[in-house]
């Protein structure tokens, strides 16, 4: 036995069996190891940013970590866009960054660096390994910080650290710690809140509270004082459809978002943050709220946000309440669209025949704006997003989420510029035969940047700043792209070729891939 074999074992003593991987040298003892360990799922992805957008979608829809294997630093780097992403939805995730020999260090050979100050601002959780014998009390650190704190843990292990040998050992599963729960004059503060505000008192939601079960008490307690609900603007994953809360997110555009929460004078938060705008904009505020509002934090990541949820339903007596905000079931199916395809039919039919407990993966960036908001009385289903703003993880984000539930269809919602940005994970999904149907939105142009350029006055574009923003010259090839990495795909023009090629697609096993030219 060597130290890999260690990392293996105390990995699957803990239930962490899929592992994401693209390796290199430094791990080679490591993928010995994983040969050895048949009830480990390996998956490869072609890109490091594909590996760690994977293991975010898997452990959101698995509630558990998933471990990555990535080659050294510069891997890392490569990972690091969507290990920010999973940090933003504060997923469990456990990386293992293979290094040089320890003793090798010394040498400054070119894949050095300096790993711990690249992991750690994309890391809950940095710990590198010492020795062999380190390997499997650095892990089960990893595995009990991963779930909770919540968040992204990164293991360094040098070579030698994987490849020297140690004796056997009976391996237990870490006992994780209880999660923190809301002290009692929390609660009384926060019930006289929300019952003096009344309908100008809002709860804002995050995480685990955005769940059917920790929503409806939520929706119970805002029938009970009056007050409304949102989920912040960006979330890990939310449990959705007819008979489901219908909860709004905190709108994008800033004059939106200032205007959904203008009424707002008391903000109470369950894991989320104070709503701001993703960026700042000349005369505008950065903060959402008005600056009288009162905001008060009921629980943090890393509390147990249902129990807060269901202890302040208590304090205000609302478990008996009927639930307000529940999504009604749709009083007739919509009339498909028809004509010339633009992006709100394509939502408009992905909204209409959108399958019973599919994963919806939303990385549509500007012409998916408005999906959420149409999905509200669709057939129930999970709702996963990008999070940190880090572009590229859609791909990925349904790589995982399908790795982690093969008895469900997984939509893919997929912005054609930051599709690209990790487009090699389409020959994931072709390898591993998952059931994902990837819709690109093919507007062949960043569009959201041409939003982002009005909104900070630039309202003349010359030709440096066109290049710099559309995608057209040369047109990107999705069917050829998907065709060419073992995913079958079409192209639809029209919104009834769209509708008849998602009809079919939903029909059928294993990856698909529709451009919608918009």
């Amino acid at each position: 036995m060597n130290g890999a074999d260690r990392l293996c074992d105390t990995l699957l003593v803990n239930g962490v069996d899929v592992c994401f991987a693209n390796p290199g040298t430094s791990e080679m003892h490591f993928v010995a190891a994983l040969d050895r360990k048949p009830q480990m799922r390996c998956v490869l992805g072609l890109f490091e940013g594909v590996v760690t957008g994977a293991a975010d979608g898997y452990a959101r829809m698995a509630d558990k970590p998933a471990a990555t294997l990535l080659h050294c630093g510069p891997g890392m780097a490569n990972a690091l866009a969507n290990m920010h992403n999973a940090r933003r939805a504060w997923t469990p995730m456990i990386n293992v960054v293979g290094d040089h020999a320890t003793y090798h260090l010394q040498h400054d050979a070119p894949l050095t660096s300096d790993i711990e100050s690249l992991a750690r601002p994309m890391s809950h959780f940095v710990r590198r390994i010492e020795s062999a014998q380190d390997v499997g009390p650095a892990i089960e650190e990893a595995y009990v910080a991963s779930l909770t704190l919540p968040g992204v843990t990164t293991v360094i292990l040098p070579a030698d650290c994987a490849w020297n040998s140690l004796e056997p050992a009976e391996l237990k599963p870490a006992t994780l710690p209880a999660l923190k729960s809301i002290d009692g004059a929390t609660l009384r503060e926060v019930a006289a809140g929300l019952r003096k505000h009344g309908k100008r008192a809002a709860i804002m939601l995050t995480g685990l509270a955005l769940r059917e079960q920790p929503m409806e008490m939520a929706a119970r307690i805002c029938a009970a004082t009056g007050a409304q609900i949102f989920a912040q603007m960006s979330n890990g994953r939310i449990q959705r459809g007819v008979g489901r809360v219908a909860i709004p997110k905190v709108y994008y555009p800033v004059d939106m978002a200032l205007a959904q929460l203008k009424d707002v004078d008391y903000l109470v938060l369950v894991g989320a943050q104070v709503p701001v705008g993703f960026f700042a904009y000349p005369g505008k505020p950065g903060r959402l709220v008005h600056e009288g509002c009162e905001v008060t934090a009921l629980a943090r990541p890393g509390d147990d946000l249902p129990g807060a949820i269901d202890a302040l339903a208590d304090e205000i007596g609302a478990r008996k309440s009927a639930p307000a905000f529940i999504a009604p079931p749709r009083t007739e199916i919509p009339a498909l669209p028809t004509g010339k395809l633009d992006a709100d039919k394509a939502c408009a039919i992905v909204s209409t025949l959108l399958p019973e407990n599919c994963i919806v993966a939303d990385e549509s960036v500007s012409s998916g704006r408005m999906f959420y908001f149409d999905c509200h009385s669709a057939p129930q289903h999970d709702y996963i997003q990008l999070t940190g703003g880090a572009i590229g993880e859609g791909i990925p984000l349904a790589i995982g989420a399908a790795v982690a539930c093969p008895d469900r269809k997984v939509v893919a919602m997929q912005a054609d510029g930051s599709g690209m940005y990790t487009v090699q994970g389409l020959w994931t999904q072709a390898r591993e035969k998952l059931d994902i149907v990837t819709v690109i939105f093919a507007n062949r142009t960043y569009q959201i940047l041409h939003g982002e350029m009005r909104a900070v006055g630039v309202n003349d574009f010359g030709r440096n700043a066109t290049l710099m923003l559309n995608l057209d010259e040369p047109a990107l090839d999705w069917v050829q792209m998907a065709r060419g990495m073992g995913v079958e795909a079409a192209r639809a023009t029209t919104a009834e070729e769209f509708a008849d090629l998602f009809k079919a697609a939903l029909k059928r096993k294993g990856p698909f891939l529709i451009e919608a030219v918009i």
